[in-house]
């Protein structure tokens, strides 16, 4: 891994991934969360201030980037809530079956390298009635940016860690394994429209 990978990519991608739309989007989504929680792609901790700390007992993050979870050490200090970090691919989780209550991810399908065996895993550790909470950027619906989509995205992923633009949300959960209980869907506002079309909701395995 270069320097650009190592140390000056979690620091862009976490400039980017805190645009206030994106914000106002984890704002929405982050508080449905409950009891132990997976959350995947912590990243730098963005989500962090945004649980509900009267309905979260714990919080396991995922992330392969040691420098991501490290910025996110000093979100985590000042929470009422216990906070481990793993530092894994999200294909891998290294959690017992039927273990978390809550699974959250959010803008990290976009890079796992394998998003539905990724999926799979999270399904697998989901207790009988939990449930994946989920925001997401991916396919857009208007044929005319899904075209600029798939023409950008091979340049897109390979300087933005590995991000694609144009993966399909909805099936991707259902490959994985999951039926979407509530889904909404839009273009956020301040944000290019190749890579500003989001999905959020929750599903169940």
């Amino acid at each position: 891994m270069g320097v650009y990978e190592k140390y000056l990519l979690p620091r862009i991608i976490a400039c980017a991934c805190g645009t206030k739309p994106i914000m106002k989007q984890r704002e929405k989504v982050v508080p449905l969360a409950r009891g132990t929680v997976l959350e995947i792609g912590i990243g730098s901790g963005l989500n962090l201030p945004y649980y509900d700390s009267t309905q979260v007992q714990r919080v396991i993050g995922l992330d392969p980037s040691e420098s991501s979870w490290k910025l996110a050490a000093s979100r985590a200090a000042a929470l009422d809530f216990e906070v481990d970090f793993i530092g894994l691919p999200g294909e891998e989780i290294p959690l017992d079956a039927a273990s978390v209550d809550t699974v959250l991810v959010t803008y990290s399908l976009c890079t796992i390298p394998d998003p539905v065996a990724a999926l799979q895993g999270m399904c697998r550790v989901l207790r009988p009635g939990g449930k994946l909470v989920f925001c997401e950027h991916g396919k857009a619906t208007d044929s005319a940016v899904r075209k600029w989509q798939d023409r950008i995205n091979p340049l897109w992923r390979s300087v933005c860690g590995g991000c694609n633009l144009n993966r399909d949300i909805p099936q991707l959960l259902e490959r994985g394994g999951f039926q979407v209980a509530h889904m909404d869907t839009s273009y956020l506002p301040g944000t290019p429209r190749f890579a500003g079309f989001n999905y959020w909701g929750s599903a169940e395995c």
